[in-house]
């Protein structure tokens, strides 16, 4: 398997020519890197670099918790198109509370060669909190995308990572249009792996839309809840019981992860609203145990 993709799947679309600009080109290779600092009784954002089609424009202090930090990730160039490389790393130093979200969902472009790949590696240290909750990926007829998530704590760090993946503009009655999508999300503690999670699907070889797979749903969305030192049993149970006890038409469910590193939330729904709510719903009773608070205010 070649060094830069991290499924074998992929390995037949690298050595595809993309016409308009190749892998790794300005433009192609975007770069994000956010570093956050508690000083003063607050969080600030001390480093940030962006690289096209990344922009920040600063940050944020509308979050319930006083002393945290909100950056809404921007792009000029309305979403990710063939041959894009995509490098984010978000850094959480001790006690900081930070909140990172996208402005608007992420559109995966229609493909005839190559793929797009995201690569995203998050760290909070000692007392720190992260929250990665990007708005959701939209799939286009024919994308091929592949995204690795790597997640570092400290023992007594907690972070909650989301993921809504959208399989077409369902509107004009795109569905399962794309060619191929796989996700990897990584969960490491200060002794070593403590969880791993991994979607993949490919819908022209066989429809998720399946027992046991999606079933009648077509929009999935997953949160993890990891927090190392609190209950897991007793946080997952919250949980469940927040993403079952709503009027919307969703799946939802939540159970522990492995090693107790915390909660695993997953939501199935025809559309998007009701999965975002649902996952929205159990988001904010986890906060409330590991931060006090509920979760922040969606102002886009």
């Amino acid at each position: 398997m070649a060094a830069d993709v991290p499924h074998p799947a992929f390995e037949p679309y690298v050595g595809e020519t993309v016409p308009q600009a190749a892998p790794g080109s300005p433009g192609k290779d975007g770069r994000l890197e956010l570093e956050f600092a508690r000083s003063d009784g607050e969080t600030r954002l001390v480093r940030d670099f962006a690289r096209a089609p990344f922009h920040v424009s600063g940050t944020l202090d509308h979050d319930p918790i006083d002393e945290a930090a909100t950056v809404f990730v921007q792009s000029p160039t309305g979403g990710i198109a063939q041959g894009d490389r995509h490098d984010v790393r978000v850094t959480v130093g001790p006690a900081g509370v930070a909140h990172v979200s996208t402005q608007s969902s992420t559109k995966v472009f229609s493909m005839e060669t190559n793929y797009a790949q995201a690569d995203v590696s998050l760290s909070v240290a000692s007392g720190g909190h992260l929250e990665y909750v990007p708005e959701p990926t939209i799939l286009h007829p024919n994308a091929r995308f592949c995204q690795s998530l790597s997640l570092s704590v400290a023992a007594d760090a907690s972070a909650v990572v989301g993921d809504i993946v959208v399989p077409g503009r369902l509107a004009r009655g795109e569905d399962f249009d794309f060619e191929r999508y796989y996700a990897r999300t990584t969960v490491r503690g200060p002794d070593g792996l403590l969880a791993e999670d991994a979607t993949h699907l490919q819908p022209g070889a066989q429809s998720p839309q399946v027992p046991g797979v999606l079933g009648d749903a077509s929009v999935y969305g997953t949160i993890f809840v990891v927090a190392p030192a609190a209950d897991a049993e007793a946080l997952s149970d919250d949980v469940h019981e927040a993403v079952r006890d709503t009027d919307a038409p969703v799946d939802a469910g939540a159970t522990t992860l492995p090693n107790g590193a915390g909660v695993a939330v997953r939501a199935l729904a025809e559309t998007t609203e009701p999965v975002r709510d649902s996952l929205r719903a159990g988001w904010d009773v986890a906060r409330r145990r590991l931060c006090d608070a509920t979760a922040p205010p969606r102002r886009k």
